[in-house]
């Protein structure tokens, strides 16, 4: 079975994860942030090692375990009874990140719009994920050279996924107004697929 989804996509700092809660807090959707899966890890564990590894340097854990790992986490959440595939739109954080990570899931999900979260100024996005370090205590938040670095690996890596996927399909959001704004326009954008 493929999930039906929808894919927040987007730059390190761009609202993912905040749009992600604030959608997937709405009947019929479930909101999956892969790195949320990862930081929940096992740090003793040798997947947690590699995780740690490859997050405070700012590079992507290679892909075939991440989707891996994506895959056994929709299937244990099923299980449990915490998303139902049947009438949730699964909403996806953090990946797929990589055009390969794309291709390995074309047979888990069947991508219904790509909610492209615009935020072009560099800067912004530095203080916004500064100000979220503060918060969430998350290390590769804290060096600027990282998340320098986390920028780059998205231009380079990430944001050729959105050219995998039908044009038709994009739905661009500009990002950089407050949250609520974006919110409400996420809302009305995402409004289509419930009927």
């Amino acid at each position: 079975m493929r999930y039906k989804s929808i894919l927040l996509f987007g730059a390190p700092g761009s609202g993912k994860g905040t749009q992600g809660k604030a959608i997937g807090s709405l009947p019929g959707f479930f909101h999956c942030a892969c790195g949320d899966v990862f930081r929940a890890l096992d740090p003793q564990s040798a997947i947690g090692k590699l995780f740690a590894r490859y997050s405070s340097s700012g590079g992507l854990v290679p892909d075939e375990l991440t989707v891996d790992l994506w895959r056994q986490t929709v299937a244990a959440w099923a299980a449990a009874g915490k998303f139902n595939p049947q009438t949730d739109i699964l909403l996806l954080d953090g990946i797929p990140r990589t055009v390969e990570q794309a291709q390995l899931m074309q047979g888990d999900i069947d991508v219904a719009a790509i909610i492209y979260l615009v935020c072009n100024d560099v800067e912004e996005i530095i203080a916004r994920l500064k100000r979220r370090a503060a918060h969430s205590a998350r290390a590769d938040d804290t060096n600027e050279e990282v998340i320098r670095y986390r920028m780059e690996v998205y231009e380079e890596l990430t944001r050729p996924v959105l050219e995998f996927y039908p044009r038709t399909r994009i739905v661009r959001v500009n990002a950089s107004r407050p949250v609520e704004q974006v919110t409400a326009d996420l809302v009305q954008a995402l409004a289509f697929l419930k009927k």
